[in-house]
């Protein structure tokens, strides 16, 4: 069991101490489940509150909060500091040393130093595994395969040929990197086609006809520090590869298609799509279920809101909002319009009446 003085705790998080009592801390949690070795995590007003219910003798708190009795350590960035605790007490996952007796290796791939390869792994030919990088049971590694140093990929990744991962890179349960991308043709314009063109599908065009897979010979590259969410699935490029750049994390079940281009320090949420060849800026934040529709560029430090439609390509440093997706303020003004429209309404219902019997004089 780790444990760790408040002095040695406020060193770490770079917080300022209110000492009311010694106190030795081996774990950290919300108020209501610290007890008098638990260093209470109260960050926001409700855990605040809280902390005259809790058994806990010290608490992590925002800058400026001092509560009589409490040995507090104050810092200016609660989550920052949450970070830091949370990498003090963590408790990586069981590796095996070494390739594990029911691993499978080409004899033609390449291992570094002090790499770990788990139970039911396999290694095709050619592939380059880094120094220090440790991939858990399950996974499959294809052929031609580089993978840089200190990765960890958890069980049940799945790595298609030719994918080149940098440094230092995260790979959680069920990634998919480097399957075909979803990418057809038909041998006569079908509807699809017809839509964009001329905005409507005629009638009797819907003739019978053979749908044709494109293959994807490109492949994908991912950068150096990038974490990648479970079940997330990047897809290969077409000739080209599918990047994505340094430092972006993407969260849990996220899809991007074939010849996407995802920027450095982006952050992708929970089950957002982009199809195919979108090409996303630097610092750019897509929130949970937003959907982007192909060929279309995103400027860097760009918010998109949870939800959003994106249908068109939008400049740096745009908030997005809606279905379909306008910039914040656009947003707005379609909310107030609304909303005095119903004012509009309401006012017309009261002297409808009125207005109805007018008509009825005159066109007598």
């Amino acid at each position: 069991m780790k444990t760790f003085s408040v002095e040695e705790i406020t060193k770490i998080t770079g917080g300022m101490l209110t000492k009311a009592s010694d106190v030795e801390i081996t774990h950290i949690a919300p108020p209501l489940l610290a007890d008098e070795k638990t260093l209470a995590l109260a960050l926001g007003e409700d855990e605040i509150a809280n902390l005259s219910k809790s058994k806990a003798r010290a608490a992590l708190v925002p800058l400026g909060v001092q509560i009589d009795g409490l040995t507090t350590i104050e810092v200016e960035r609660p989550r920052l500091a949450m970070m830091k605790l949370l990498n003090l007490f963590y408790v990586p996952p069981a590796v095996n040393q070494g390739v594990h007796p029911t691993a499978v290796v080409d004899p033609t791939a390449k291992l570094g130093q002090n790499v770990s390869i788990g139970p039911n792994v396999v290694i095709s030919a050619n592939a380059e595994i880094g120094d220090h990088s440790k991939i858990l049971a399950n996974s499959y590694i294809g052929s031609g395969v580089k993978i840089g140093i200190n990765c960890f990929f958890h069980p049940g990744v799945n790595i298609g040929d030719r994918v080149k991962i940098g440094n230092y890179v995260i790979l959680h349960h069920g990634v998919s990197l480097g399957a075909d991308g979803f990418s057809f043709v038909t041998e006569n314009p079908d509807n699809i086609e017809q839509a964009r063109k001329e905005g409507e599908i005629k009638e009797g065009s819907q003739t019978k006809h053979v749908i044709f897979k494109i293959p994807s010979i490109g492949s994908v590259e991912i950068g150096n520090n990038v974490e990648i969410g479970a079940n997330t699935t990047i897809d290969r490029g077409t000739i080209e590869n599918t990047i994505i750049g340094d430092d972006t994390k993407i969260d849990d079940q996220v899809m991007i298609g074939h010849n996407c281009k995802i920027g450095k320090g982006c952050l992708l949420i929970s089950q957002v799509g982009i199809a195919g060849s979108c090409v996303i800026g630097d610092r750019v934040v897509i929130a949970g279920q937003a959907g982007l529709a192909d060929h279309i560029q995103i400027g860097s430090d760009t918010i998109i809101a949870a939800k959003a439609g994106v249908t068109k390509s939008f400049p740096e440093r745009s908030i997005v909002v809606g279905i379909p997706a306008v910039p914040r303020k656009e947003f707005i003004k379609q909310l107030k319009t609304m909303k005095d429209a119903q004012e509009i309404i309401a006012k017309f219902r009261k002297y409808e009446p009125m207005l109805n019997a007018f008509e009825e004089a005159h066109n007598e």
